[in-house]
């Protein structure tokens, strides 16, 4: 069976992996659209303690966490996979009786989250916590490298005999792929502050750069096939310049303003830099000092109420947003209110039993960007396929719309900071999840990661002066012994967000299937949903049952 994947995040990744272990023939398309989500994830994997009023993104985020052990083993190399444990933390001891509670009731059927014991003192598990705090710890909880399981995948699929292309795929009514080079064909945008879209280089800076280099594949590359006649990159076998297990290379990231040197996510001379995110390509966005804004790709649906795009925001790092089960739109208050952030990527309200699930807040109105779609001229070069699989995040909405599918999947922003500790040890030290504030997380390399942002701006994957603040204020409330740590590099993916509720997997048609919106939760359950998307491609039963994930189509 031929089968055309299009998109080669850490789903898309994972679709290939398991789809050519299965003996299909494979062909991987990378748009190269700034802002994809993999590389901007922190890489949290703690199901437990979220979704307490919603089975279904539950089950699928439970089933994602325990599949890990298992592909860990079969990948047979580092993806940055490690149980450290997370650290439920809180000013208020009493707020900790209702996700321990939860997380009681769980237990029986994931015994794997191990078992819960108070930490009276956090600090002494994670040294920059502040010493106000008590927590309880899930010592099943664990951290992996988003960038180094899509790479491992993508790898192990090309060994497989899988083809990564590059370039712009769309759809015809009837389902067949076009492919066409990247950026060709592609116009401004319709939104009420955009500027021209289309794919650009992820390897943005943390400090200021020189020119971007071309974009290329999300995936591992080494040597390119000859260019196909839609004049697409055709790449195969492992990647070249980056190490295989995820740490820096070329001497790792620089921080700060480079005066024209890179940071993680950049490339110089060959070497590609990167830190617990393993070698940036098409996938992890980090800021960028100078040129416009830059839209990354088209819109990808209009949601309830008649509005294109994602829902607006109040300002820079202002967002907050609902439940995903409940699929309404979320905005945040006026930049400089005092809006609290979640970091798991959601942040608990009153009557919620999950630890960090969201309330609504108001809807405010603020510029879109990047809400108008694209025009091709010219007909592309046909991929044959017998069946495609849509894994294209927060684009898959647009990808979809020839086929007469009117799928609300929409951008939610999301800017996380990497700091490192010098000669501090910070490999093993547990996940921070407070009830409201900040995520943080430690890799090897003295490396911390502090996350995240929750915007509904549009197809905006930039790095801001107001989320950027947010986050290191934020993160100093919490851990105030990170007032000295070096800033490495800051980091911004656009989350795909399915407005009716949990993630979106199923038949469209009898040759197309889609897998998206996982949300803030993608780095927990994308393998498990690409093994998933690839079962339902090849007509076999899924390892699940998919009715609650089934797209509702308009």
């Amino acid at each position: 069976m031929r089968v055309v994947v299009i998109g080669s995040g850490i789903v898309g990744a994972a679709a290939a992996y398991y789809l050519t272990g299965r003996g299909a023939t494979v062909t991987v398309v990378e748009s190269g659209y700034r802002g994809q989500a993999t590389g901007a994830g922190a890489g949290i994997v703690c199901p437990w303690v979220d979704h307490a009023e919603d089975d279904a993104w539950y089950q699928l985020t439970r089933e994602g966490a325990r599949d890990y052990p298992r592909l860990v083993e079969e990948l047979g190399e580092d993806i940055g996979y490690a149980k450290v444990g997370a650290l439920l933390v809180t000013e208020e001891p009493a707020e900790l009786e209702q996700v321990r509670a939860l997380l009681h009731r769980r237990y029986p059927e994931a015994p794997e989250m191990g078992e819960i014991t108070d930490v009276p003192t956090p600090s002494e598990l994670f040294p920059p916590l502040s010493d106000d705090l008590s927590a309880i710890l899930v010592p099943g909880a664990a951290r992996v490298n988003g960038c180094a399981v899509r790479e491992a995948l993508l790898r192990a699929a090309v060994a497989r005999g899988a083809q990564v292309r590059t370039g712009i795929a769309t759809l015809t009514p009837g389902g067949e792929v076009l492919l066409r080079p990247v950026g060709s064909g592609l116009h401004g945008t319709t939104g009420r502050t955009g500027s021209p879209a289309g794919p650009a280089n992820d390897n943005a800076t943390a400090g200021r750069a020189g020119p971007a280099e071309p974009a290329g594949p999300a995936g591992p590359v080494e040597a390119a096939k000859p260019a196909g006649p839609a004049g697409d990159d055709t790449t195969a076998g492992p990647a070249d310049g980056g190490p295989a297990d995820g740490g820096p290379a070329d001497g790792g990231p620089t921080a700060g303003p480079a005066g024209g040197g890179t940071s993680a996510g950049s490339t110089t001379g060959g070497g590609t830099s990167a830190g617990p995110s393993g070698p940036l390509r098409g996938d992890a966005t980090t800021a960028r000092s100078a040129g416009p804004e830059v839209p990354a790709g088209p819109t990808a649906g209009a949601l309830p109420g008649g509005r294109a795009g994602a829902g607006a925001t109040g300002g820079p790092a202002r967002a907050e947003r609902t439940s995903e089960s409940a699929g309404a739109e979320v905005t945040g208050g006026p930049a400089g209110a005092d809006v609290p952030f979640r970091g798991g990527e959601q942040v608990a309200g009153a009557g919620s039993t999950s630890w960090r699930q969201a309330t609504p807040l108001e809807t405010t109105d603020a510029p879109l960007t990047g809400t108008g779609a694209h025009s091709f001229p010219g007909e592309g070069v046909p991929l044959d396929a017998d069946i495609v699989l849509v894994a294209a995040g927060a684009w898959t909405g647009e990808v979809c719309r020839p086929l007469g599918a009117k799928l609300p999947v929409f951008p939610r922003r999301g800017q996380i900071l990497h700091v490192t500790l010098e000669g501090i040890d910070t490999a093993w030290w547990p996940i921070v999840l407070p009830r409201i504030g900040p995520y943080l997380l430690g890799f090897p390399d003295s490396r911390v990661v502090i996350g995240a942002t929750i915007e509904d701006v549009g197809f905006s994957p930039r790095v801001t002066m107001g989320g950027l603040g947010e986050v290191i204020k934020a993160g100093l409330q919490v851990a105030p012994g990170l007032l000295g740590a070096t800033v490495a590099e800051t980091r911004v993916g656009l989350r795909p967000v399915y407005a009716p509720g949990s993630a979106l997997i199923g038949r469209l048609t009898s040759r197309v299937v889609v897998a998206t919106g996982l949300s803030s939760y993608g780095l927990t359950a994308g393998p498990f949903t690409g093994r998933i998307a690839a079962a339902l491609a090849l007509g076999e039963e899924p390892p699940i049952d998919l009715t609650p994930y089934a797209p509702a189509i308009a």
